[in-house]
């Protein structure tokens, strides 16, 4: 005799109707995210076409049809296309360089999520959070004085590091997602970022001092009838609107490379295990200046990589250091009181970090740079999802 009934599975064609409706809903929104990637290069796009249209107006129409002197037609022709070479160059850079993520030390081990995501939230989860950054080079924590830890990406945040909402990765040293070149702006490709700025300021100021005078004609009847004084006037009307806000993003990056700051931290200054610090990064203009464009002057010009460091780690000026850290490698070691950290010896192309080739673990270098010191864990410590 039973003594319940057990559950009715469902009708084939009830469970049929609920697959093909899954599988609709996932078509549809893999259609949908192809036509967000889509959208996303219509700026750069936009830009593209400009600069298409700009050099056909002043090239063929300013240059080669209304210029009548021969030495002012190759002096222009020639610093034009400098000028444009280098624009395109670093504009190509900016766009097309990979943000870097952070490396495999960051991330947690599978049996850590597995113990973040098993227990419940409070002091089992924080010290699954204690061993996992314990021996990483982070000095940086959240407005509650917890380790930044990306709930998304599953990893802890190295210092300065900040998740990108459209491009769903945590991207290394990140200044701000870009949507004139499609990319994230950041370690990797900061530099290329002002070279582009500075470039294309160049570029706009350049055409706009040698259309003038022929856009007076124009005003003064001084041009022949023909297309070409329209595109000269609207050559000139483009280049100056560019220089104008070219020249007020170029300044401010360069007040932020001069400060060693990153637009969100302008927003958001960087906070400490002691206090915040909204110039914690901050070395000095000459050290700022090398740790964005590197020790090489030769390459400063060209939108070569060539910065300092591995975007993992960071000098500061700090001078109480988290004691509860171990030694930031890659030659960023603590020195004497009142001593800024030293930057690594050579540039990231030439000497690798300890976070992308090394293959000692980073709790053989903690044990050997800390013999001897107590309090490894932190009690303070506590988790919290940041994205």
């Amino acid at each position: 005799m039973r003594c319940g009934k057990m559950a009715a599975a469902p009708p084939p064609a009830a469970a049929a109707g609920t697959a093909a409706a899954a599988g609709s809903a996932g078509g549809w929104g893999g259609v949908r995210r192809r036509c967000q990637r889509l959208l996303y290069w219509v700026p750069v796009l936009f830009i593209s076409s400009i600069l298409c249209w700009s050099y056909y107006a002043y090239v063929t129409q300013l240059c080669l049809l209304t210029m009548t002197n021969i030495g002012e037609k190759v002096v222009c022709l020639v610093a034009y296309h400098i000028f444009f070479m280098l624009f395109v160059w670093s504009y190509w850079k900016t766009i097309f360089t990979l943000p870097m993520n952070p490396s495999k030390e960051f991330h947690l081990s599978y049996s850590d999520k597995e113990s973040l995501e098993r227990e419940p939230r409070g002091e089992s989860q924080q010290e699954v959070l204690r061993r996992a950054a314990k021996d990483l080079p982070i000095y940086t924590r959240t407005m509650s004085g917890a380790i930044r830890y990306c709930d998304r990406c599953h990893l802890v945040k190295p210092d300065r590091c900040h998740h990108c909402s459209v491009c769903d990765k945590c991207i290394l040293k990140m200044d701000h997602h870009c949507p004139w070149v499609n990319n994230c702006v950041g370690f990797s490709n900061y530099k290329f970022f002002l070279l582009f700025l500075a470039y294309s300021l160049l570029y706009c100021l350049f055409i706009a001092a040698t259309d003038l005078q022929y856009f007076i004609k124009f005003w003064t009847n001084g041009l022949p009838d023909t297309q070409a004084k329209f595109h000269i006037m609207f050559l000139f009307f483009a280049a100056a609107m560019f220089s104008v806000s070219l020249s007020s993003l170029f300044g401010y990056h360069c007040w932020l490379v001069s400060k060693n700051k990153s637009t969100l931290e302008v927003f958001r200054a960087p906070i400490f295990r002691h206090r915040t610090d909204k110039n914690g990064f901050s070395l000095g203009f000459s050290k700022n200046l090398r740790q964005v464009f590197g020790d090489e002057k030769k390459y400063w010009l060209l939108p070569v990589f060539s910065s300092l460091g591995d975007g993992c780690s960071f000098p500061t000026c700090l001078v109480n250091q988290d004691p509860e850290q171990v030694s930031t490698p890659g030659g960023l070691n603590s020195t004497s009181k009142n001593e800024s950290h030293l930057f690594p010896a050579k540039p990231l192309r030439d000497s690798q970090s300890h976070l992308l080739t090394d293959t000692q673990s980073w709790s053989d270098i903690g044990a050997k740079a800390e013999k001897g010191k107590i309090g490894m864990s932190n009690p303070a410590l506590t988790m919290e999802n940041e994205t």
